[in-house]
């Protein structure tokens, strides 16, 4: 069991960045009206804030380099915590930005996974 967690946290991970770095607009479809985003300290609730804060970030191009991905079961049944390092590089920078974000991922009644929390910090120092 510990390893299929691992390889949906992985597959998610992998999907949700390759969205990020080439159609940041298609991130709304793995969010749903009770998600929660806090992005740098700041709450977001629902697909359309989420959304409009994830597309309106001070650049347009960005690469994110995976370093670790941790997933674990949750108490929710088929729900899945998932943690992340890495780094990013925005368009323009020499200088890649170290970051952290977890990820809680819940089942759908159709079967799919949809992020309900997500946290988000850059790791400064």
């Amino acid at each position: 069991m510990e390893e299929q967690v691992e390889m949906v946290g992985r597959a998610f991970v992998d999907h949700y960045y390759h969205l990020f770095d080439n159609d940041r607009s298609s991130l709304s479809s793995l969010y749903q009206p009770s998600s929660i985003l806090t992005f740098e300290g700041q709450n977001i609730q629902g697909v359309e804030d989420i959304s409009t804060k994830l597309n309106q970030l001070p650049f347009d191009q960005c690469q994110h380099e995976i370093s670790t991905v941790d997933s674990q079961l949750s108490a929710t049944t088929g729900g899945i915590m998932v943690f992340v390092s890495g780094s990013l590089r925005v368009s323009g920078e020499h200088h890649s930005l170290r970051f952290s974000q977890m990820f809680h991922l819940i089942p759908t009644l159709q079967g799919t996974l949809f992020v309900q929390n997500d946290i988000f910090r850059l790791n400064y120092g």
